[in-house]
Protein backbone atom coordinates (compact mmCIF):
# COMPACT_ATOMS: atom_id res chain seq x y z
CA UNK A 1 0.00 0.00 0.00
CA UNK A 2 1.19 3.50 -0.88
CA UNK A 3 0.02 6.50 1.18
CA UNK A 4 1.30 9.77 -0.31
CA UNK A 5 1.78 12.47 2.32
CA UNK A 6 0.18 15.80 1.48
CA UNK A 7 2.70 17.45 3.80
CA UNK A 8 4.76 17.74 0.60
CA UNK A 9 1.85 18.98 -1.51
CA UNK A 10 0.92 22.54 -2.44
CA UNK A 11 -1.37 23.59 0.42
CA UNK A 12 -3.00 26.22 -1.78
CA UNK A 13 -4.18 23.49 -4.17
CA UNK A 14 -4.90 20.56 -1.88
CA UNK A 15 -7.98 19.31 -3.72
CA UNK A 16 -6.03 19.16 -7.00
CA UNK A 17 -3.02 17.66 -5.26
CA UNK A 18 -5.14 14.82 -3.88
CA UNK A 19 -6.72 14.20 -7.28
CA UNK A 20 -3.19 13.92 -8.72
CA UNK A 21 -2.50 10.76 -6.69
CA UNK A 22 -5.36 8.76 -8.19
CA UNK A 23 -4.63 5.09 -7.53
CA UNK A 24 -3.03 5.65 -4.13
CA UNK A 25 -4.30 3.43 -1.32
CA UNK A 26 -4.49 6.12 1.35
CA UNK A 27 -3.96 9.88 1.59
CA UNK A 28 -1.61 10.49 4.51
CA UNK A 29 -2.48 13.66 6.44
CA UNK A 30 0.11 14.90 8.91
CA UNK A 31 -1.51 16.84 11.75
CA UNK A 32 0.96 18.81 13.88
CA UNK A 33 0.09 21.10 16.77
CA UNK A 34 3.39 22.93 17.49
CA UNK A 35 3.40 21.28 20.94
CA UNK A 36 4.12 17.60 20.48
CA UNK A 37 6.32 18.51 17.50
CA UNK A 38 7.83 21.92 16.64
CA UNK A 39 5.68 22.54 13.61
CA UNK A 40 2.10 23.52 12.80
CA UNK A 41 0.27 22.04 9.83
CA UNK A 42 -3.24 20.86 8.98
CA UNK A 43 -6.17 20.29 11.30
CA UNK A 44 -9.68 18.92 11.42
CA UNK A 45 -11.30 21.55 9.14
CA UNK A 46 -8.90 20.65 6.33
CA UNK A 47 -9.60 16.94 6.82
CA UNK A 48 -13.33 17.62 6.65
CA UNK A 49 -12.81 19.54 3.41
CA UNK A 50 -10.64 16.82 1.86
CA UNK A 51 -13.27 14.19 2.62
CA UNK A 52 -15.61 16.08 0.29
CA UNK A 53 -13.25 15.93 -2.70
CA UNK A 54 -11.76 12.43 -2.62
CA UNK A 55 -12.82 8.83 -2.23
CA UNK A 56 -9.31 7.76 -1.25
CA UNK A 57 -9.34 6.83 2.45
CA UNK A 58 -7.70 9.41 4.70
CA UNK A 59 -4.88 8.22 6.94
CA UNK A 60 -4.58 10.87 9.66
CA UNK A 61 -1.31 10.91 11.60
CA UNK A 62 -1.79 13.00 14.72
CA UNK A 63 1.49 14.40 16.00
CA UNK A 64 -0.29 16.17 18.84
CA UNK A 65 -0.63 16.34 22.58
CA UNK A 66 -3.87 15.26 24.24
CA UNK A 67 -5.00 12.65 21.67
CA UNK A 68 -7.66 11.61 24.18
CA UNK A 69 -9.49 14.80 23.30
CA UNK A 70 -8.57 15.37 19.68
CA UNK A 71 -8.29 11.94 18.04
CA UNK A 72 -11.96 10.80 18.12
CA UNK A 73 -13.26 13.83 16.19
CA UNK A 74 -11.11 12.84 13.20
CA UNK A 75 -12.78 9.43 13.24
CA UNK A 76 -16.20 11.02 13.61
CA UNK A 77 -15.47 13.26 10.61
CA UNK A 78 -14.89 10.21 8.42
CA UNK A 79 -11.15 9.53 8.46
CA UNK A 80 -10.41 5.89 7.65
CA UNK A 81 -7.39 5.46 9.92
CA UNK A 82 -6.47 7.69 12.87
CA UNK A 83 -3.00 7.27 14.32
CA UNK A 84 -1.63 8.95 17.44
CA UNK A 85 1.70 8.74 19.24
CA UNK A 86 2.46 6.35 22.05
CA UNK A 87 4.60 9.08 23.61
CA UNK A 88 1.64 11.48 23.81
CA UNK A 89 -0.62 9.57 26.20
CA UNK A 90 -0.58 7.46 29.34
CA UNK A 91 -3.50 5.32 28.16
CA UNK A 92 -3.13 4.43 24.47
CA UNK A 93 -5.61 1.57 24.72
CA UNK A 94 -8.38 3.93 25.83
CA UNK A 95 -7.65 6.31 22.95
CA UNK A 96 -7.72 3.40 20.48
CA UNK A 97 -11.04 2.27 21.90
CA UNK A 98 -12.55 5.72 21.43
CA UNK A 99 -11.25 6.01 17.87
CA UNK A 100 -12.74 2.65 16.96
CA UNK A 101 -16.02 3.52 18.65
CA UNK A 102 -16.15 6.66 16.52
CA UNK A 103 -15.89 4.60 13.35
CA UNK A 104 -12.22 4.58 12.28
CA UNK A 105 -9.32 2.20 12.46
CA UNK A 106 -6.88 2.99 15.27
CA UNK A 107 -3.15 3.37 14.77
CA UNK A 108 -0.25 3.68 17.20
CA UNK A 109 2.92 5.49 16.19
CA UNK A 110 6.37 5.41 17.78
CA UNK A 111 9.26 7.80 17.28
CA UNK A 112 12.63 6.47 16.03
CA UNK A 113 14.15 6.31 19.52
CA UNK A 114 11.09 4.78 21.19
CA UNK A 115 11.47 1.01 21.70
CA UNK A 116 8.59 -1.13 20.51
CA UNK A 117 8.90 -3.82 23.19
CA UNK A 118 6.89 -1.99 25.90
CA UNK A 119 3.94 -1.74 23.51
CA UNK A 120 3.85 -5.25 22.06
CA UNK A 121 1.26 -6.43 24.58
CA UNK A 122 -1.22 -3.68 23.68
CA UNK A 123 -0.89 -3.86 19.90
CA UNK A 124 -3.83 -6.27 19.73
CA UNK A 125 -5.97 -3.18 20.41
CA UNK A 126 -4.77 -1.49 17.24
CA UNK A 127 -5.27 -1.86 13.51
CA UNK A 128 -2.07 -0.10 12.47
CA UNK A 129 1.46 0.37 13.80
CA UNK A 130 3.16 3.41 12.28
CA UNK A 131 6.94 3.18 12.62
CA UNK A 132 8.56 6.59 12.27
CA UNK A 133 11.75 6.40 10.23
CA UNK A 134 12.53 10.11 10.78
CA UNK A 135 11.96 12.39 13.73
CA UNK A 136 8.35 13.60 13.45
CA UNK A 137 7.75 17.24 12.68
CA UNK A 138 9.19 17.97 9.24
CA UNK A 139 9.24 16.39 5.81
CA UNK A 140 12.28 15.77 3.64
CA UNK A 141 14.44 14.07 6.28
CA UNK A 142 16.78 11.15 5.70
CA UNK A 143 15.64 7.60 6.33
CA UNK A 144 16.75 5.97 9.62
CA UNK A 145 17.28 2.32 8.72
CA UNK A 146 17.71 1.16 12.32
CA UNK A 147 13.96 1.46 12.94
CA UNK A 148 13.34 -1.46 10.60
CA UNK A 149 14.07 -3.81 13.50
CA UNK A 150 10.73 -2.68 14.97
CA UNK A 151 8.95 -3.59 11.75
CA UNK A 152 10.65 -6.99 11.70
CA UNK A 153 9.64 -7.68 15.30
CA UNK A 154 6.00 -6.89 14.68
CA UNK A 155 5.96 -8.67 11.31
CA UNK A 156 7.08 -11.88 13.04
CA UNK A 157 4.18 -11.60 15.48
CA UNK A 158 1.72 -10.94 12.66
CA UNK A 159 3.01 -13.87 10.63
CA UNK A 160 2.77 -16.10 13.70
CA UNK A 161 -0.88 -15.15 14.12
CA UNK A 162 -0.32 -13.37 17.43
CA UNK A 163 -1.32 -9.99 16.01
CA UNK A 164 -3.62 -8.76 13.26
CA UNK A 165 -2.02 -5.49 12.34
CA UNK A 166 -0.96 -3.36 9.39
CA UNK A 167 2.68 -2.27 9.62
CA UNK A 168 3.17 1.23 8.21
CA UNK A 169 6.33 3.31 7.89
CA UNK A 170 6.71 7.08 7.56
CA UNK A 171 9.80 9.14 6.83
CA UNK A 172 12.38 9.20 4.07
CA UNK A 173 10.60 6.62 1.93
CA UNK A 174 11.63 6.91 -1.71
CA UNK A 175 12.77 4.83 -4.67
CA UNK A 176 15.96 3.90 -2.82
CA UNK A 177 14.57 3.03 0.61
CA UNK A 178 11.19 1.44 -0.07
CA UNK A 179 12.69 -1.93 -0.95
CA UNK A 180 14.52 -2.40 2.35
CA UNK A 181 11.39 -1.36 4.23
CA UNK A 182 9.34 -3.90 2.26
CA UNK A 183 11.90 -6.61 2.97
CA UNK A 184 11.53 -5.84 6.69
CA UNK A 185 7.82 -6.62 6.52
CA UNK A 186 6.22 -3.21 6.08
CA UNK A 187 2.73 -3.24 4.50
CA UNK A 188 2.05 0.46 3.94
CA UNK A 189 4.54 3.13 2.86
CA UNK A 190 4.10 6.85 3.45
CA UNK A 191 5.90 8.88 0.79
CA UNK A 192 5.87 12.67 0.60
CA UNK A 193 8.47 14.39 -1.54
CA UNK A 194 9.14 11.11 -3.38
CA UNK A 195 5.64 11.43 -4.85
CA UNK A 196 4.92 15.15 -4.84
CA UNK A 197 8.39 16.01 -6.10
CA UNK A 198 7.60 14.32 -9.42
CA UNK A 199 5.57 15.50 -12.40
CA UNK A 200 3.38 12.40 -12.69
CA UNK A 201 2.32 11.59 -9.14
CA UNK A 202 0.01 8.71 -10.07
CA UNK A 203 2.74 7.01 -12.10
CA UNK A 204 5.19 7.42 -9.23
CA UNK A 205 2.72 5.75 -6.86
CA UNK A 206 2.59 2.73 -9.17
CA UNK A 207 6.37 2.52 -9.47
CA UNK A 208 6.75 2.63 -5.68
CA UNK A 209 4.08 -0.06 -5.28
CA UNK A 210 5.80 -2.36 -7.76
CA UNK A 211 9.20 -1.87 -6.10
CA UNK A 212 7.71 -2.75 -2.70
CA UNK A 213 5.85 -5.78 -4.03
CA UNK A 214 8.95 -7.13 -5.74
CA UNK A 215 11.09 -6.68 -2.64
CA UNK A 216 8.49 -8.33 -0.41
CA UNK A 217 8.03 -11.39 -2.59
Amino acid sequence: MIAPSILSADFARLADEVRAIDGADWVHVDVMDNHFVPNLTLGLPVVESLLKVTDIPLDCHLMITDPERWAPPYAEAGAHNVTFHAEATDDPVAVARDIRAAGAKAGLSVKPNTPIEPYLEILRNFDTLLVMSVEPGFGGQSFIAQVLDKARTVRRLVDAGELRLLVEIDGGINMNTIEQAAEAGVDCFVAGSAVYGTDDRAATVEILRKKAATAAS
